[in-house]
């Protein structure tokens, strides 16, 4: 019978090889660093209650409360490379055994952001990095609760105005003509060409005529991300009307139905997969653009608008919060579509799969 192999085995038997030499090294050293001598200890149990195929419950604990305390502990010390290194030996193994679990594929991917921001924070705290390269977490959360009633300002007017609107128009519109192109051939040639350039068009050189056209505020905005976010509506539409199989066409045609039965019952179930990997690309995309977009003038308020001044003035912890409001909006705006999707193409091999 196998014996189960136990996940990071390699890593763990660094960490612990690290953290002996790490505590040689502080024995020899004068005087001897107390507050590193321990968190070494601790450390090292913590590895050792690691060492075995299954957890329980209380173990796991135990090699949380350790790994975080001696975690913690070691971001007030000056830098240990040794010590350091063995800790994000530990930080993986911990992710390891968290990813065997029953618990989440959210809660796994939590605990490795968590670690990066713990990592980033040391090392930068301990190079002395200044806030201008590169602010540490503490000083963008610091930042970000500070300006809070500010970044949810521009979270009204960059999201709620300007993305929203571009969006459901553009992808709106870009279903409308696919639809329209599909049931009318002559404009398969006439306006699917013109419709083409829309994706070869620059950003940066529409939004400035955008803002000519419609002014300043977020109409303007809605109206780059409009012309963004239709193409790929539109040829993602397309796509999915051609993807009906000859036989269930042939069916239809024996059942003698219409063109317009043969679309809402056969054609445009079957494209919805289709149209919602568009729309989940444009969910990021219209994002980005209206960002981009508020470069190029903008009322004083928006996302875009805050990062451009705020760097201008070289308050980065300010513009690293602006960046962190604005990817907390984009994949809540994602993972709103993507749920919508499981919803409307649960029949769908993809959405069956992922369930």
């Amino acid at each position: 019978m196998k014996s189960k192999t136990i996940p990071g085995v390699i890593s763990l038997l660094l960490a612990l090889l690290l953290l002996a030499l790490s505590l040689v090294q502080l024995s020899v050293a004068s005087p001897v660093n107390g507050a590193l001598v321990v968190i070494n200890l601790v450390l090292i149990i913590s590895a050792l209650l690691a060492c075995s195929p299954t957890l329980p419950v209380w173990r796991m604990a135990a090699f949380a409360i350790t790994l975080a305390a001696g975690t913690v502990w070691l971001a007030w010390l000056p830098l240990s490379g040794l010590t350091l290194a063995a800790v994000a030996l530990l930080a993986v193994v911990s992710v390891q055994r968290l990813a065997r679990t029953t618990l989440p594929a959210s809660l796994v991917a939590s605990l490795s952001g968590l670690w990066i921001l713990v990592f980033w924070q040391i090392l930068v705290t301990a190079f002395a990095v200044p806030q201008v390269i590169l602010p540490a977490p503490l000083a963008i959360i610091s930042a970000l609760v500070s300006s809070s009633g500010m970044l949810m300002g521009d979270v009204l007017q960059t999201v709620i105005k300007s993305v929203l609107a571009g969006y459901v128009l553009g992808s709106g519109l870009g279903i409308v003509v696919a639809l329209l192109t599909d049931r009318l051939p002559f404009l398969q040639r006439g306006l699917l060409p013109v419709a083409n350039l829309t994706s070869t068009v620059p950003l940066v050189g529409v939004a400035p005529i955008a803002v000519m056209w419609f002014g300043f505020d977020w109409p303007s905005k809605a109206a780059v991300v409009t012309l963004v976010t239709f193409f790929p509506a539109l040829v993602s539409t397309l796509a999915g009307l051609k993807s009906c199989g000859k036989m269930e066409q042939e069916l239809m045609y024996c059942y003698a139905a219409t063109p317009r039965q043969s679309l809402l019952s056969l054609r445009l179930p079957e494209a919805m997969p289709f149209i919602f990997s568009a729309l989940k690309v444009n969910a990021t995309l219209s994002l980005i653009t209206a960002i981009v977009a508020e470069f190029f003038g903008s009322p004083t308020a928006g996302l875009g608008f805050r990062i451009s001044t705020e760097s201008a003035r070289m308050h980065m912890p300010v513009v690293w919060s602006a960046i962190v409001v604005a990817s907390v909006a984009g994949s809540l705006m994602y993972a709103l579509v993507v749920r919508l999707d499981r919803r409307v193409n649960f029949w769908h091999p993809t959405v069956r799969g992922m369930s």
